[in-house]
């Protein structure tokens, strides 16, 4: 019969043997300390080195875990400095938006010390026609603000258009680059007349023509253009723009000049309406 020594010896006896011999090895080493002391040698050489290996795999895993923590420690600080970043660019933004909008509203200010005889109103561009140029857009005001067909619309630090429809709380301008418009103006201090046409073509190169100039007339680069007070639409002294080049017609009666104009036609976000209009003469 085979021998089974987990079935056959019970546990308890077991633990009463190994129990006796640790009591006697106490007794022999308390009464025989010489005895068992190659005994302990040799457990101090086999135990010291085990136990040497021991602190030491725990100095390492201590290391670990703190360097570990010093890790997470250091991510949250990034993401705490990371947020910080965030706050301060956002607030930066703000402020930049800010200082654009101060900037326009000095902008207004100073076009309407420009022309202090008339009464004006600002508004905000909110739709454009077309993406290239603003010859036609849409403004926020409208007939409840005293805006009506015929009032004259600047920019920057001149003329820019004119209404064309109005409507409750929005109307519609027709700047002086469209190629439908066409400005009664004078040139320089003798005021020499002529008409400044618009063309979508020619603003491409920058300018304007100003046509049906006499001859005669002195007229030097540089130039200021301003409206005519004989224009049927727009109100006297606002800046069109300034000479650039002139040059003799062909029909040796009249010269043309290229205007550059005042408004920057690619870039406009809020103008400034004259709610005063122009004079109708019915004939």
């Amino acid at each position: 019969m085979k021998f089974d020594y987990k079935k056959d010896i019970s546990p308890k006896y077991l633990l009463v043997f190994f129990s006796a011999i640790c009591i006697v090895l106490i007794l022999l080493s308390a009464f025989f300390p010489q005895t068992l002391k190659s005994v302990r040698n040799i457990t101090g050489k086999l135990i010291t080195p085990m136990q040497q290996g021991v602190n030491d795999a725990a100095s390492f895993v201590y290391d670990k875990l703190e360097v570990f923590g010093d890790v997470k420690k250091l991510k949250k600080e990034n993401e705490k400095l990371t947020n910080e970043v965030k706050d301060v660019r956002s607030e930066l933004d703000k402020q930049q938006a800010e200082l654009v909008e101060l900037q326009e509203l000095r902008d207004m200010y100073d076009l309407d010390q420009l022309y202090p005889d008339y009464k004006k109103t600002v508004a905000r561009i909110f739709s454009v026609n077309t993406t290239r140029w603003f010859n036609e857009f849409y403004i926020s005001k409208g007939l409840n603000n005293g805006v009506y067909e015929g009032c004259n619309v600047m920019s920057d630090d001149g003329l820019l258009g004119i209404v064309v429809e109005s409507y409750d709380n929005y109307a519609k301008v027709r700047a002086i680059i469209d190629d439908r418009a066409n400005v009664t103006g004078e040139i320089g201090n003798t005021g020499y007349i002529c008409n400044v046409e618009g063309s979508l073509q020619t603003m491409e190169e920058g300018f304007l023509y100003a046509t049906d100039i006499d001859k005669s007339a002195i007229i030097n680069i540089g130039d200021k253009v301003v409206t005519s007070s004989v224009s049927d639409r727009y109100l006297y002294g606002i800046t069109i723009g300034y000479v650039s080049s002139l040059s003799q017609d062909s029909n040796n009666l009249t010269q043309t000049a290229k205007i550059t104009p005042t408004v920057n036609f690619s870039d406009i976000k809020d103008v400034m309406v004259i709610l005063d209009r122009k004079q109708e003469v019915n004939y």
